[in-house]
């Protein structure tokens, strides 16, 4: 596909187009200045030397909750596949289709399907391009990407994929990551448009977006990885969404003894109203957490803060929320009085079998009123290479928040 014709797709109209056309501009005149002129064979051996990808996964989801809605049972299949060309004066390019559809009855609400007499799971039958993208790598230790992408940063508190979902989270985005410093990746980008897991159907599936990004990482310390960040969210549709947020972030491990390590990470920001968003909001971000891994066996202690001001609370709306204050998923937005969340982790491997156990304690961060608790359990044997089937639970028990909810999965997938 063409850079002209990838740029065409992935344009989407909206009122401000002025800096995401000066940067794709940039990048084009980047890239010619670096390009010799090209040879057609080269071209051809480019387009063909390319990979295929493939990934299926079907899922059985069930929701069961204290409430007068409908047990939910979801049975679908995803099915994506993509193509990724060969490099050739530093350009490559990757186009990938996504396909959600229900197996069998649809006992659930989509968001879309209108069963809204159903508990929610949010996998909606869709089709998509879930990625389209032209990538520039002709710069010492840079790459530049235009067009939708997967984006993750650090543990996609702030920034991820979603990748729970049958239909993961894109960004249609310029973004660029620089790894010519020793030890050093710096990363800035311009998200234009989210796709979210909703799909093109719904009226929330996308967010517009005039959002910059900037990213720093610094791996040289002995005791673990340093990041900064800030993230400008600006969404103009949606503008009570908008925040500006810094922070900085600390992982790392520390051998104690033979097979025993310390693990440790530690994390702040400060987020604030940002552009033409209606409220005023300063709140704050806290992360500690400690363990220790012993011959496979991980055990985890921590505490998140999601901070209130209260009437607005901390929210991270482009991350993969699944994967943060249990797997019910009762707190995908941020209560208005806050979150605090404890938690204790157990990871380990016995028999080529990924076990996952973890226990949150919920409470308000503004009066400390007590939300609920939460179990989650997990299981996943890969085998094969290509090939994995899981297990997953999570059983929230309320307080003052929300009502009882249980949820339980099954799913295989393979991918190649």
């Amino acid at each position: 596909m063409s850079a002209i014709r990838i740029a065409r797709f992935c344009r989407r109209p909206r009122a401000r187009r002025g800096p995401r056309r000066a940067a794709f501009t940039v990048v084009v005149l980047l890239a010619w200045a670096q390009a010799p002129i090209a040879h057609a064979q080269g071209l051809g051996e480019a387009l063909a030397g390319g990979r295929f990808s493939v990934d299926l996964r079907y899922r059985f989801e069930a929701v069961d909750q204290a409430n007068a809605l409908r047990n939910a049972r979801a049975s679908t299949l995803r099915g994506r596949g993509g193509y990724e060309t060969g490099a050739w004066h530093g350009f490559s390019a990757l186009l990938e289709a996504e396909a959600v559809v229900a197996v069998g009855n649809d006992r659930y609400n989509s968001t879309v399907n209108g069963k809204t007499g159903y508990s929610v799971v949010a996998d909606p039958e869709d089709a998509e391009i879930n990625q389209a993208w032209l990538r520039y790598g002709g710069l010492p230790g840079t790459r530049m990407t235009y067009g939708r992408q997967r984006l993750v940063l650090d543990n996609q508190r702030f920034l991820g994929a979603v990748g729970w979902r049958q239909n993961e989270q894109t960004f249609d985005a310029l973004w660029a990551v620089n790894e010519s410093l020793p030890h050093t990746r710096l990363t800035a980008g311009y998200v234009y448009n989210v796709n979210r897991v909703f799909g093109e159907k719904s009226a929330v599936g996308n967010f517009k977006s005039a959002s910059p990004i900037v990213h720093a990482s610094y791996r040289g310390f002995a005791a673990g990885e340093l990041s900064g960040y800030g993230y400008l969210l600006d969404f103009p549709n949606t503008a009570a969404s908008s925040t500006r947020t810094w922070g900085l972030r600390f992982k790392g491990a520390t051998d104690a003894r033979k097979d025993l390590k310390l693990l440790y990470a530690a994390e702040y920001a400060s987020q604030h109203d940002w552009r033409d968003n209606p409220r005023r909001t300063r709140v704050k971000y806290r992360y500690l957490e400690g363990g220790v891994a012993l011959k496979g066996v991980e055990v985890k202690l921590g505490h998140e803060a999601l901070g209130s001001d209260g009437s607005n609370a901390f929210q991270t709306p482009l991350a993969t929320l699944h994967a943060f204050n249990g797997w019910a998923d009762l707190f995908l937005t941020t209560p208005a009085a806050g979150l605090r969340d404890t938690h204790l982790k157990l990871a380990a491997t016995a028999a080529g079998v990924r076990l996952e156990a973890n226990h949150h304690r919920f409470r308000a961060d503004r009066g400390g009123a007590r939300y609920g608790s939460e179990w989650d359990f997990q299981a996943v044997l890969p085998f094969r290479k290509h090939y994995a089937v899981g297990i997953k639970y999570a059983s929230y028990d309320a307080q003052s928040f929300a009502v009882d909810t249980d949820k339980l999965w099954l799913w295989v997938e393979a991918k190649f």
